[in-house]
């Protein structure tokens, strides 16, 4: 075994569950054992669900296409609102929302669904029938999380456009999908500023035939919007003509939910698609054992609804289990690098689930923000969204958990709709940097590049077997659907994901196989780099990519931000260099490192590695629309060039 396949393996550091938090948890070791039986598992799992008419058969598997809980009929919005009204949940808290500026609002169980109930009736009234699909493009307001369960309850398909996403690629998204509606509103806060969302809105619906109707939630009153004719309509006006009870659809479990749009390689963007039972089933049976939700806690999911993250952490899966959430508007350094931990504080989170790049960038910013705050609700932290360093799992672990809190790394997929891999938080021993096992009814197998079954070291993440929420297609392209996902390894699905597998079993997620390169014939992923740059003291975060390289294939090039305090001298780059050939060896030796004082990132906290490669490459650079500041990224590319030259 090559020594840098073994770095991460050789992590030593384990942290059982607590006895206090096992003795209490709502997973126990016989989840495991029930999800041997995948079917019956999941089964006994959609029960927890209320249905409009029962199923005649758990799944029809036609490789690859699936359908689960055949016959079925249930309503996603009913079980996020009606079932919880008849007892105290009515008057529980649902909804607590902060804007950025620092505005609030706390909507109860009873207001969400009597909101939701007056959207739904809106939405009919402008003629949107069962099956059409609406487009929301709003920012993280509760609008957004009404808007998703009023298409929800009538049976409309809800597209979801990240608010950070440009004209065009709403354009994009909306022609794809042929939505008759779009929900937008005037503006949306973003570090002080607000957002023009109804104007990108405006010159997306300009080459959108397919949209009739317009509604504006009015978010921010200084903002300028031009409502034209009879397509555009504002959201409050709309809702005060509409009445507040609205029967839920009965919907087939295979009947859309949602279409949610995530990019390709190359390509156009593929529009995922999402169903009802299945999808609902598993991030409700996820939400439920992987955060082990209890009646009282106070869930926090940092993502923007936006993202698939958003969906099934901040709306469905907690919603459906009864869950207090809170949603947030804002940076997460905004207008102090404290806000997120006042946030904690102020409402009693005791759950936090947030990414690992959020994370590294609270490590920059030290410990003296989440220090100035009580943070002592907080019983249980989570990652999502791109594979955790051991050291940042660590910093998490102690400067906000508090050493108290067990941690559950997880590993899912816009395809995969919940959790795949994760820790049972009261069952398993974690390891800093390793997403531990399958979820209970998941079949993961790892396997090398010629589709051979793999034991333990380097390979492809792929699925053996159906799972509930997993995608159905991809929307008008069953084709491409196909060859995505089913044609590298047939009959398992991989969605381009490299991982290692330790002696023990647990999952070590590598990330994307374009991030795992080949250096002279060596599989390095720059995960693993990544890591061995953030044990140094003085880095604070790095991203790694490949740039071409005429005798190895493939280099590295390595993009640092140093720690407040830190220098850069001239011996740091060398120092650091010689580090990771310590952590790693000397194949992972980067060729390039590139010191910045900030990475470029997306609104959402996404590092753009993508746009890193077209620096490292000398390539033009790609969509920068997303990104929170685009300046960054031209800084950095002049760097480059400089240094080049």
């Amino acid at each position: 075994m090559n020594e840098q396949l073994d770095t991460l393996l050789s992590e030593t550091r384990r942290f059982p569950p607590p006895p206090a938090f096992a003795a209490r948890a709502a997973a126990t070791e016989t989840l495991y054992h029930a999800g041997r039986d995948p079917q019956k598992f999941w089964e006994e799992q959609a029960r927890s669900l209320d249905w409009m008419s029962p199923w005649t058969e758990v799944l029809v598997w036609k490789p690859p296409h699936a359908r689960w809980f055949t016959g079925g009929k249930l309503n996603a919005a009913a079980n996020c609102l009606d079932r919880h009204l008849a007892g105290y949940r009515k008057n529980k808290p649902a909804i607590i929302w902060e804007g950025e500026p620092g505005d609030q609002r706390v909507l109860t169980y009873a207001e969400l669904a009597r909101e939701v109930g007056r959207c739904a009736n809106a939405l009919k009234s402008l003629g949107i029938r069962r099956h059409d699909r609406v487009a929301i493009y709003l920012p993280m307001i509760p609008e957004a999380a009404i808007a998703m369960l009023a298409c929800a309850r009538i049976g409309a398909v809800h597209s979801v456009v990240f608010g950070g996403f440009s004209a065009e690629s709403l354009r994009d998204r909306i022609n794809d999908a042929q939505a008759v509606a779009v929900i937008t509103a005037d503006g949306g806060y973003r570090r002080g500023q607000l957002l023009p969302l109804k104007r990108f809105a405006d010159e997306a619906i300009a080459e959108t035939p397919s949209i009739k109707h317009c509604i504006v939630v009015r978010r921010g009153r200084e903002a300028a919007v031009s409502l034209q004719g009879d397509r555009d309509h504002w959201w409050h006006e709309l809702l005060e003509r509409a009445s507040p009870n609205c029967e839920a659809e009965a919907m087939d479990a295979e009947d859309l939910l949602f279409i949610l749009y995530t990019s390709g390689t190359t390509g156009k963007p593929k529009g995922i698609v999402h169903t009802t039972g299945g999808y609902l089933t598993q991030v409700a049976a996820t939400t439920r054992y992987v955060f082990d939700l209890r009646d009282d806690d106070v869930f926090w999911c940092t993502a923007d609804v936006g993202w698939v993250t958003g969906h099934s952490y901040v709306v469905y899966g907690p919603l459906a289990n009864g869950a207090t959430v809170v949603m947030y508007e804002g940076a997460p350094d905004w207008p102090e690098r404290d806000r997120f931990w006042s946030i904690v504080g102020r409402y009693g989170v005791t759950i936090l689930y947030t990414a690992p790049t959020a994370i590294r960038a609270f490590m920059k910013w030290g410990t003296a923000h989440p220090a100035r705050h009580d943070l002592s609700t907080l019983r249980l932290l989570g990652t999502v969204g791109e594979p955790i360093n051991p050291e940042a799992w660590i910093w998490y672990r102690e400067q906000i958990g508090g050493g108290r809190c067990p941690i559950v790394d997880t590993w899912w997929q816009t395809e995969t709709g919940g959790i795949m891999i994760t820790p049972l938080p009261g069952v398993t021993t974690t390891k800093p940097g390793s997403a531990t096992v399958p979820f209970p009814g998941i079949s993961a197998e790892l396997v090398d590049a010629s589709g051979r079954a793999l034991e333990r070291g380097g390979g492809f993440l792929t699925l053996t077997e159906p799972w509930p929420g997993m995608l159905r297609t991809i929307y008008g392209d069953d084709e491409r659907y196909q060859q995505t996902y089913w044609s590298r390894f047939p009959g398992r699905y991989f969605a381009g994901d490299g991982a290692k597998l330790d002696d023990e079993g647990y999952w070590w997620i590598l990330g994307r196989v374009d991030d795992v390169l080949n250096v002279a014939g060596h599989r390095i992923g720059t995960m693993e780099v990544e890591s061995a740059l953030v044990d140094h003291p003085s880095v604070a975060e790095a991203a790694v990519v490949g740039k071409t390289h005429e005798l190895k294939g493939q280099a590295l090039a390595a993009f640092v931000t140093l720690k407040e305090g830190k220098q850069i001298s001239p011996s740091l780059k060398d120092d650091l260099k010689e580090h990771v050939v310590r952590k790693i060896g000397a194949i992972a030796r980067p060729d390039d490192i590139i010191f910045s004082a900030d990475l470029p990132k997306t609104r959402s906290g996404k590092i753009m590695r993508r746009l890193l490669k077209d620096i490292a490459e000398g390539r033009a650079l790609g969509d920068t629309t997303t990104l929170a500041d685009p300046a960054v990224v031209n800084r950095l590319k002049e760097m480059y060039e400089d240094k080049e030259s």
